[in-house]
């Protein structure tokens, strides 16, 4: 269909002024829809860039800065929470470092010319505890070691604990004085009668070291001094050191690995822990991980089913009449020489017009829509057959005859 500019008519139907000519497609707006459009395909891959990011890098924020996946005051462990330094520091200084995690070895090898470590992350029962206060080693014990109370007869921690940080000494035990500054906090402890309180924290020491029946007890209210990460700051090297290597052997309590535990309790041992639940070993960042993907699942639902907004009347710049469009088509046909398709078209609108006036279905046959055309106009039945479903015609004449032979069966049918 071809259509003439100087023929399109706007839908007030006068004249197009020159001047609304110019203002109506201006030459920014093609470039304004191109950058709308641009826009709105990369901004679903930017919000899922986003997404991906938050995803990765929100669950380092909210991690605790002191869960490197290591085992914590373990010393064959080369993570940042492991003492793996320590440990090498007091073999070059001579002391030998035995690493037990079975309360039975370590009360097997603790004497009285051996000192005990014991850590919060050591897993210790009451009875286990009792065992361990009753060894003739010297103690030293980090953190929150469990049963603090009997491993440490006279020692009440506080309540709150305090943040870790350098801090100075500020007591006359010889070994907080050659080490100086040192990273402490964690807890902090009220000591029994004759005990010596290094490094306070709001008035209250967080290193305790007294004498209880002969041997030595050393209490610090948090292990981050002995770690391989703070190893090197301060004088945490030199406190560990004077501390951890007071005896030239030192016994090393650490937890179990899980796989140990369980063998332990399949056979019943006498120190097997309790068993833990399915929650208790799924690591604490799967929660912030699910909750994350809720919430992109909740965005991207939201994103993708919003509503469109209403719908938009746009006028359209040109008119174009139908008769416009049949002459147009008609064209088309005449110069393609399209004689078999105009002849499909022509004996289609016909038939669609002649069916329903005939009462027969959509889908009749050509035999059942000829015998009815038949019937109806008193027309030859060959002649109304060859009419609506004969061959093409060969030339325009033809053509138009046909036309001229369909539009008068169709007012016959009508008319009868």
């Amino acid at each position: 269909m071809s259509t003439r500019t100087s023929d399109s008519r706007p839908a007030t139907g006068g004249p197009t002024p020159p001047e609304a000519e110019e203002t109506a497609s201006p030459p920014e707006t093609g470039t304004a829809v191109v950058k709308t459009g641009r826009w709105r395909r990369l901004r679903g891959i930017m919000l899922v860039g986003i997404i991906v990011v938050a995803a990765a890098v929100v669950p380092l924020l909210l991690s605790p800065s002191g869960d490197t996946g290591g085992r914590y005051a373990d010393p064959a462990d080369t993570s940042l929470v492991g003492t793996r330094a320590l440990a090498e520091v007091l073999a070059d200084h001579g002391v030998a470092v035995e690493r037990v995690d079975d309360v039975s070895a370590a009360v097997a090898a603790a004497d009285s010319d051996s000192l005990l470590v014991v850590t919060e992350a050591s897993e210790v029962s009451e009875a286990d505890a009792r065992r361990l206060a009753a060894s003739p080693a010297d103690r030293l014990i980090v953190g929150r070691a469990p049963h603090l109370g009997i491993l440490a007869a006279g020692v009440t921690p506080r309540n709150r604990a305090t943040r870790a940080r350098s801090r100075e000494p500020e007591c006359g035990l010889r070994a907080a004085v050659l080490a100086g500054s040192a990273h402490l906090g964690g807890l902090s402890f009220t000591g029994p009668a004759g005990s010596t309180g290094c490094y306070p924290a709001e008035g209250r020491p967080t290193l305790v070291r007294y004498v209880l029946d002969g041997r030595t007890v050393t209490v610090a209210g948090d292990g981050g001094f002995m770690t391989n990460l703070r190893l090197a700051e301060d004088g945490n090297a030199a406190l560990a050191l004077n501390l951890a290597g007071a005896k030239r052997r030192l016994v090393w309590l650490v937890a179990p690995d899980l796989d140990d535990r369980s063998d332990a309790g399949e056979t019943g041992g006498s120190d097997a822990t309790e068993a833990r639940s399915l929650g208790d070993l799924v690591p604490d960042g799967i929660g912030w991980a699910v909750l994350q993907l809720v919430i992109a699942v909740a965005v991207a639902a939201v994103w993708r089913g919003r509503r469109l907004g209403p719908v938009v009347v746009e006028r359209l710049p040109v008119i174009v009449r139908a008769s416009e469009t049949v002459e147009g088509r008609g064209r088309l046909y005449r110069a393609r020489r399209a004689r078999d398709r105009a002849t499909l078209a022509l004996r289609a609108a016909a038939a669609d017009r002649i069916v329903p006036r005939l009462g027969l279905p959509p889908a009749a046959a050509p035999d059942e829509v000829a015998a009815a055309v038949a019937v109806r106009t008193g027309e030859d039945l060959n002649h109304v057959r060859t009419t609506l479903y004969g061959p093409a015609p060969t030339d325009d004449a033809g053509l138009v005859a046909l036309a001229e032979h369909l539009d008068r069966l169709e007012r016959q049918v009508r008319d009868s």
